[in-house]
């Protein structure tokens, strides 16, 4: 966090918003995930030189017959880490392109729902999973290799060593037999572990490689950025002296608009001259696209400075940014407004009447302290334009950088805004206000009129606004504003007791609790394929049936050889024996040692022969067991996140609503990195350790009974503590991860308003804040680990005792020669690792509940989570809906149980080809209209015909598909202009740039590289207005014939939205188009008007009729925006 707000913007723009979030999820864990291990990468090498040393000690020089097979493998382990090496790079990559671009269709669901993009969204999020699963199949196959190789290894040590002692002359004895056989049992869990800790350790290098990327960032220096030197003037407050700015490439965590006018496609402002003197209004206009909001961001530092004196007086203070796109805290309305600041009554209430927000409050149930959701979710567009300014206005700041903010309010609230905040309560503060609202231009101290990145003119604004050609000539007048007291503003706005979206108070999210339920165990073994799972534990049982039957038969072997008298084998050593050092195949050897074999007795073949092959099948089936379950645990990780992304993608609206963002990409990030891997690497383990245990107590029951004796109370000892341990971890593991939701939540918050973050000065608040919740999470962790050393404590207690009790009953029926000698010798050599292996059970127990409860919270995200009925009873052609009419029959809708209705019996209708504008105050039901025609809130009572058809019945999918919308909000993705405009590759070359010039982005287009053009993470390469125009074209490009524009064209120039509507005019010309406009004049020439009222139709009828009735809602609306 300290580096992400202390970096130069042109330096995070390297970065996207998936790759941080991956650094601070992904490659955090697997770091420390490192460090846990740390110890082990020096003491496995050290265990295994011990066990070497001690098996010289038993056997002499005939141990490097084992040892020269394990030194084989160094160059194929080279090999293999150079592989993994670069497979774990290229999967990260993919990991953060997917989660780049899961996190971008959660930023944008709605509109994905709008234009019924879910299954290619669908497509192209599974296509970049795809090769995320190349590489992890690629990475778990070369863990297969590994694993294989190092769980065959001891059986073939074993069986060379003792070839070798053999072939060199040596008799083997009972004693040597089985202390070997114990000591190479010591070695099975160095290496048994070391691919593991090789594969961790290489996994760390990649991820701290790429958070030091990160961390390398330099950060911003103000001190060279901004000049010391107080210009001549002390009431100057902003100065810049032929300074010049560009964006390198966009940055996609800023807030302010990033306009490509270049012809690299970064903006490049250039020979900027301006003073702003303390206390004065600037206000800048300028078409679309020509450096208004980039202006702002050069003088918050958000820019590259590549010359020029940029001052300004009082920077360490920060500024009062409002950016174009309002940027809300997911917190109650109250934190949003107060943003750190201590709660002063009476400024505090000044500042929610400057701002209009007094009624809005007074509607909610819960006042200031209604929660607003994540980004503002449940407000709508003028109101988070408005607590936007709030906030901004009580951060009582001394310069006030003001991008736009009376474009998403009508015309009352916008005069409202002029003249009691910027013109009221800001009046004695330095203002810079961008706007496209020309009517306002005359009360400014100084107009700024931009074109093309730089200063066209600067002078009063009767100087200016002559050269500003399509100044609406009509301005409301100021007596007008001073008529309309707060009373008749509040009974204007009270049209509807919570947002457009409805009041939405998002509660903590709920933890499982007790122990996992079975269907966690059984969606997981549905995920990973019932017999692929029985396969797999198949294999397991065969693997460790022949490994033990192999030992069994060596201890056979000795006791028979013994009760006949014999001694194992005495073999002239011969000069060739000791080529069998250089032989790695325990089945074909040299000829001179084939010939020493012709020197055995007939038996002595058979047992060895009986041997080897037991030795072979163990390595056949330890191979199988560990390609088998890398195949079963990727088709699990692939079905798993494949019905998660389903599922999350059907979720309603109303879900996304109440869960906040950083909720939902938790299971897409951490969760799902659980599954792929770290779910199967202890789950590995934990079978291992099962099928290890309970063939060694078989075994040791079969060759030494007593030993039940003890082991029954120890048993009992054992599941209590393990049962005690487990239910504290498994709540722990829920614990850490519900208090890293909030983590991530916060950490995403503050990308997106980075930008606002930095400027108002709060960047180490917000610092404090993350290291807080990062806290809390971390007490979680760590008493979790400490739990992990509490058990560790008790099972080697335990398993000393084990080892004591067998050790005496093996003496005592030793003594009294009541036991096969072999077979005590056997359960000994077992006895020594059953501590090791009763500590590993029980950690990888705990480890893999505490991995599935990933499985559970993404299971409850497959399950549990509200679907949107996605098919209808109805049966429509495929020329469905051929006119156009629509019908509106007392429809009600409220967002949720317990809310007042957004829509309270509505009723209308709209004939084929007609041209509709609809009106309203800020939450009068107006955008709730398009919400319940396109179902993503489904009616309570009433319905919707569309061409008679009642559109409950129709499939969800067909109906979004046969409708159109411009939203209010424009979003595109981080993909191509062509990606963006037409994503399914419907359309010609040709179409698309017929589209782009009538809404007049032809040559902007053209300047960033053409349709293949990449636009930014989420569309930050282009302006807000550019943006909306990209979408209008998308508009353009469909068949549909009913099209919904929900204020389109409120972040453009008067001059362009002119235009645009006489496009729209002539492209729609025969389609019904409903508009829902701040703006009387881009609607006026409609067919008809609609005026919403809380929630109700007050008026519909044509402009001219409307304008005659006398005092009635039409005709206010008309007057507050004319002299009239």
């Amino acid at each position: 966090m300290l580096k992400l707000c202390g970096s130069a913007a042109q330096q995070l723009a390297r970065f996207t918003t998936g790759e941080v979030v991956n650094y601070m999820s992904t490659d955090t864990d697997r770091v420390v995930n490192f460090f846990n291990s740390f110890h082990e990468v020096w003491s496995l090498p050290f265990q295994f030189i011990l066990a070497l040393y001690l098996l010289y000690l038993q056997v002499g020089v005939a141990f490097l017959g084992g040892l020269g097979v394990a030194l084989l493998l160094v160059p194929l382990n080279k090999v293999l880490a150079a592989r993994i090496l670069e497979n774990n790079k290229h999967m990260l990559t993919h990991k953060d392109n997917r989660v780049k671009l899961m996190t971008e269709v959660l930023f944008g669901i709605r509109v994905l729902k709008f234009y019924n993009w879910e299954q290619h969204i669908a497509e192209k999020i599974t296509q970049s999973r795809k090769k995320e699963l190349n590489h992890l199949k690629a990475l778990k196959y070369l863990d297969a290799v590994c694993v294989y190789t190092w769980a065959a290894l001891p059986v073939v040590i074993l069986i060379l060593t003792f070839l070798t002692y053999v072939l060199l002359g040596n008799s083997l004895t009972a004693a040597k037999v089985f202390t070997t056989l114990a000591l190479v049992g010591m070695l099975i869990l160095p290496l048994n572990a070391f691919p593991w800790v090789l594969n961790g350790t290489l996994e760390a290098k990649v991820s701290l490689d790429r958070i030091q990327l990160f961390l390398s960032l330099h950060d911003q220096d103000f001190s060279a950025y901004y000049s010391q030197v107080c210009p001549e003037d002390p009431l100057t407050a902003i100065q810049l002296t032929q300074a010049s700015f560009s964006w390198k490439k966009p940055d996609p965590q800023s807030n302010s608009e990033v306009e490509d006018t270049s012809p690299t496609g970064s903006l490049y402002l250039h020979n900027l001259n301006l003073s702003v003197k303390k206390g004065s209004l600037f206000v800048v206009v300028g078409k679309v696209g020509c450096g208004k909001s980039s202006l702002l961001a050069g003088i918050t530092g958000e820019l590259n400075r590549v010359g020029g004196i940029v001052h300004v007086q009082g920077r360490e203070e920060g500024f009062g940014l409002v950016a174009q796109e309002p940027w809300i805290q997911h917190a109650t309305v109250r934190d949003n407004i107060l943003f750190g600041k201590d709660f002063d009554s009476g400024f505090y209430q000044a500042v929610l009447e400057a701002c209009a927000l007094t009624a809005d409050l007074n509607i909610l149930p819960n006042g200031d302290q209604t929660e607003v959701g994540e980004n503002g979710v449940t407000l709508s567009g003028g109101q988070k334009s408005r607590l936007a300014l709030a906030r901004a206005v009580y951060m009582d700041k001394d310069i006030y950088l003001l991008d736009d903010p009376l474009a998403a309010v009508d015309a009352d609230v916008a005069h409202h805004l002029m003249e009691k905040c910027i013109l009221g309560i800001l009046r004695n503060k330095t203002r810079i206000l961008c706007t496209h609202r020309i009517e306002f231009v005359e009360k400014a101290d100084m107009v700024i009129l931009m074109d093309s990145g730089t200063v066209v003119k600067t002078g009063t604004p009767q100087e200016v606004l002559s050269l500003v050609k399509d100044v609406p000539m009509g301005s409301r007048n100021e007596s007008k504003v001073k008529e309309k007291d707060g009373a008749d503003q509040e009974e204007e706005l009270t049209s509807e007791p919570v947002s457009e979206e409805g009041l939405r108070t998002i509660g903590e999210e709920q933890k499982q609790m007790g122990r996992l339920a079975w269907t966690v165990y059984k969606s997981y073994w549905k995920a990973v394929g019932g017999c692929m799972a029985v396969s797999v534990l198949l294999s397991l049982l065969l693997m460790q049936g022949s490994k033990n039957v192999s030992d069994w038969w060596l201890s056979h072997w000795i006791s028979n050889l013994k009760a006949n008298g014999s001694e194992l084998v005495s073999l002239t050593a011969s000069p060739f024996s000791a080529l069998v050092l250089l032989s790695a195949d325990t089945l074909a050897f040299p000829l001179p040692v084939r010939d020493s074999f012709g020197n055995m007795s007939s038996e002595m073949k058979f047992y060895m022969t009986v041997y080897g092959s037991l030795a072979v099948a163990n390595t056949v089936f330890t191979a199988a067991r560990a390609f088998l379950f890398a195949y079963g645990a990727i088709h699990a990780a692939t079905v798993i996140h494949r019905r998660l992304l389903d599922s999350v993608l059907k979720a309603t609206v109303t879900f996304f609503d109440t869960t906040p963002l950083g909720r939902v990409l938790n299971r897409f990030s951490s969760d799902i990195y659980s599954i792929d891997d770290s779910l199967p690497f202890v789950l590995n383990i934990l079978l291992a350790n099962v099928f290890g245990l309970l063939g060694m107590l078989v075994v040791m029951s079969y060759g030494l009974p007593w030993v039940l004796l003890p082991l029954v109370p120890l048993g009992v000892l054992y599941y209590q503590t393990q049962r005690y341990y487990r239910h504290s971890s498994r709540e722990l593991k829920r614990l850490c991860s519900l208090t890293l939701s909030p983590v991530y939540s916060h950490f995403s918050e503050t990308l997106c308003g980075l930008t606002t973050v930095r400027a108002s000065g709060h960047a180490a608040r917000f610092e404090e804040e993350n290291e807080r919740r990062l806290d809390q999470n971390q007490r979680c962790v760590f008493i979790s680990n400490a739990a992990m050393q509490w058990l560790d404590i008790r099972l080697q207690m335990i398993g000393v005792t084990v080892v004591t009790g067998i050790s005496i009953i093996a003496v005592i029926q030793h003594q009294i020669r009541s036991i096969d000698p072999g077979m005590v010798g056997l359960a000994l050599s077992y006895a020594l690792s059953i501590t090791n292996l009763l500590s590993g059970l029980i950690f990888s127990f705990a480890q893999t509940e505490m991995q599935l409860v990933s499985v559970e919270r993404t299971e409850e995200y497959s399950t549990c989570i509200p679907l949107e009925p996605q098919h209808g009873k109805a049966t429509v052609p495929a020329s469905w809906p051929e006119h156009g009419r629509v019908e509106f029959d007392a429809a009600v809708l409220a967002y949720r149980p317990g809310l007042p209705n957004a829509l309270d019996g509505v009723s209308f209708m709209v004939m084929p080809g007609e041209r509709v504008g609809i009106i309203g105050r800020t939450g009068s039901g107006k955008s709730t209209l398009f919400l319940a025609l396109f179902r993503m809130v489904e009616l309570q009572q009433g319905c919707i015909l569309l061409d008679g058809e009642d559109i409950s019945q129709v499939g969800l999918s067909q109906l979004r598909s046969k409708l159109a919308i411009i939203p209010q909000d424009p979003f595109l993705f981080s993909s191509s202009v062509r990606e963006n405009l037409d994503p399914c590759g419907h359309h010609l070359e040709h179409q698309l740039l017929d589209a782009l010039e009538q809404c007049h982005l032809g040559d902007v287009v053209r300047r960033i590289g053409g349709l293949d053009a990449p636009v930014g993470e989420r569309g930050k390469s282009l302006s807000v207005g550019q943006r909306q125009l990209l979408c209008l074209a998308r508009a353009l490009l469909t068949e549909a014939n009913v099209l919904c524009i929900d204020e389109a064209t409120a972040s453009v120039d008067h001059k362009t939205d002119m235009l645009l509507q006489k496009t729209i005019r002539e492209r729609f010309k025969h389609k019904t188009v409903l508009t829902i406009a701040h703006r009387l004049n881009t609607i006026m020439d409609s067919d008809r008007v609609l005026v919403m009222h809380a929630g109700k139709v007050v008026e519909f009828d044509s402009p001219s009729a409307l304008r005659k009735k006398e005092i009635q809602y039409f005709r206010n609306f008309y007057m507050e925006e004319t002299n009239d």
